[in-house]
């Protein structure tokens, strides 16, 4: 497995040096702790949404729109959108205010119901998520696929990335550099392959004292998927 000063080297070259890189990551700094404990589970909720109803759209669209969905779903509360009826989701179905997709519209439901649930486990929602260890993010993945709603492939990784949790994500130009530094052979979708790629952001970071957030930014930067091997 290359090392990451050699990563970084690459990274550094291919965006006209040093200085020029660095600049370029300078902003992805993830949150501390604290600061993610701090908010709101409804803000939690509020990004799952986002999220969700950014994946196969055009992410701009739902931007402009998202003060209606602010309105359209009182401001995320948990505990109210928890309780929706049915009744409830149908009408928001027909809300011209927002992206009217059946399926993504119950999804806040259910994501309410998970977040009301590790409320109850853990005190809050924030504080489970802040409290969850970096070095196993991708069983956070997967315990957001398996209990949250339209939370696996990119969503659910892209949600904790925007909330400021110290995270990596799975790019095509990070797999493609993980390829080449011979983390993994091959796109890391079965638990060996992650296992695999957490154990060596976990070594990078260790070798470098970076954040994952700043080391998944490297890797991307290191190489072009579309146009390098």
């Amino acid at each position: 497995m290359a090392s990451f000063k050699q990563i970084y080297a690459r990274a550094a070259k291919r965006k006209g040096g040093e200085a020029a890189l660095e600049k370029l990551i300078a902003g992805s700094k993830p949150k501390s702790k604290v600061a993610l404990k701090k908010l709101g589970d409804d803000r939690y909720l509020a990004e799952m949404t986002k999220r969700i109803f950014q994946a196969g759209f055009v992410w701009r669209v739902v931007e402009q729109k998202w003060p209606d969905f602010e309105a359209a779903f009182q401001k995320f509360d948990v505990g109210r959108m928890a309780l929706l009826s049915d009744e409830d989701l149908d009408v928001l179905s027909r809300d011209s205010r927002i992206i009217r997709h059946g399926a993504k519209i119950a999804a806040v439901r259910h994501n309410a119901i998970f977040l009301s649930d590790l409320a109850r486990e853990h005190g809050s929602a924030a504080r489970f998520f802040a409290d969850w260890p970096s070095e196993d993010i991708v069983n956070l993945w997967a315990l957001l696929k398996k209990r949250g709603a339209r939370l696996g492939g990119y969503t659910g990784p892209y949600f904790l990335r925007f909330m400021g949790k110290d995270s990596f994500l799975l790019s095509p130009d990070v797999t493609a550099a993980l390829i080449r530094a011979k983390v993994v052979d091959k796109n890391p979708t079965g638990k060996a392959d992650l296992a695999k790629v957490q154990a060596a952001f976990n070594g990078w970071q260790q070798e470098t004292g970076r954040s994952l957030t700043q080391l998944s930014r490297i890797l991307a930067n290191s190489i072009d998927a579309p146009r390098e091997k």
